[in-house]
């Protein structure tokens, strides 16, 4: 085995005498190495053309080459596969590995773990109902979009944020007040309410006292609805957007709206992300 690697310097100088007309034997005694290396980082230039050290393959896969093709077909074929699963079917064909080889092995070939996104489910009607809602909107200035009144309710839990939360602390602070998430059983009470904004600013909050319904619909509408346009200076012709939920698009409601004369935007269903209140709603509950 070989215990020593000549520095580069001395792999050009071999190369460099043997460009001169010298012969192994000779480049051998000059620089006082073995004639076979002399040889062999001389066929190395001739093929590569460098004297370099060139990327060696490392320790022999323990899987076949037809094994990690299996495992990457799998792993695309059905993305919710896991590792556990994985190293199983290998292991069934004879080729036993541990989790960390799969995982290599798929990252080799882009594919990573992550956590899968909750998205409203869509069926083939909403799909097209959204692409038609996109194209119909295409040529839309911004001046039209700034005529807009954004809505929705939620619902917001006093102790209902759930996401992830970094903290800058030292060591054996953890469970410092500043440093911790409060918590309590049952959620700790929640209430419902009905917001709206536009790109001029933010409109009415309303707390939601009980059941929503049409009639109560209504009368939020009534009472905050020509109330925060004219605080936005939205104008009499601007354009008012709710969802498609059943108490927006009851017959009474949908009268409301064309007594008062104002226009609602034509919403695709199972669309909340198209309602950039969403981002806002967000932030507020955060």
């Amino acid at each position: 085995m070989k215990n020593k690697e000549h520095t580069r310097q001395v792999r050009d100088t071999v190369v460099k005498k043997f460009k001169a007309g010298f012969g192994y034997k000779k480049i051998s005694q000059a620089l006082n190495i073995p004639r076979r290396t002399v040889q062999a980082i001389i066929l190395k230039w001739k093929e590569y053309q460098t004297t370099a050290n060139l990327p060696r393959p490392g320790r022999p896969s323990k899987l076949s080459a037809h094994t990690r093709r299996r495992l990457i077909r799998d792993a695309a074929k059905r993305p919710m596969i896991t590792l556990d699963e994985l190293q199983r079917s290998t292991a069934e064909v004879g080729d036993s590995v541990h989790r960390t080889t799969i995982s290599r092995i798929l990252h080799k070939s882009g594919l990573y773990g992550r956590v899968a996104r909750r998205k409203p489910f869509l069926k083939d009607i909403h799909k097209k109902c959204c692409l038609k809602f996109a194209t119909s909107h295409l040529g839309d200035t911004p001046n039209m979009w700034k005529k807009v009144l954004w809505s929705d309710e939620t619902k917001i839990e006093l102790f209902g944020n759930n996401a992830k939360r970094y903290v800058w602390r030292k060591s054996n602070t953890a469970h410092h007040p500043e440093h911790t998430i409060p918590t309590v059983k049952h959620g700790g009470g929640s209430i419902m309410v009905w917001a709206c904004f536009s790109s001029a600013g933010t409109g009415k909050i309303v707390k939601i006292d009980g059941k929503m319904d049409g009639a109560k619909y209504r009368t939020i509408l009534e009472e905050n609805l020509m109330e925060s346009a004219k605080d936005l200076r939205l104008g009499r012709r601007f354009v008012f957007q709710q969802d498609n939920d059943p108490k927006h698009k009851a017959k009474s409601t949908m009268e409301w709206f064309k007594n008062k004369h104002i226009q609602v935007l034509e919403w695709p269903s199972q669309s909340p992300d198209l309602n950039p209140i969403e981002n806002l709603l967000k932030e507020l509950k955060t």
